[in-house]
């Protein structure tokens, strides 16, 4: 497995909040899905409110 930084913005109640994740996948594909269904339990977010920029090694 590979470590990827996830970078990007979610929408919060003050506006949008910017992120940087790291997480261990497979491909980058995998890390997206993996920030998508982490951010969406942790805060409540449906996928429309996680705008992700850049995807990086």
């Amino acid at each position: 497995m590979s470590e990827f930084t996830v970078r990007g913005e979610f929408e919060s109640r003050d506006g949008w909040a910017s992120f940087e994740k790291t997480l261990d996948a497979e491909n980058e594909d995998v890390a997206v899905e993996y920030l998508y269904s982490r951010l969406g339990s942790h805060h409540g977010l449906k996928r429309t409110q996680i705008e992700i920029e850049e995807v990086g090694k």
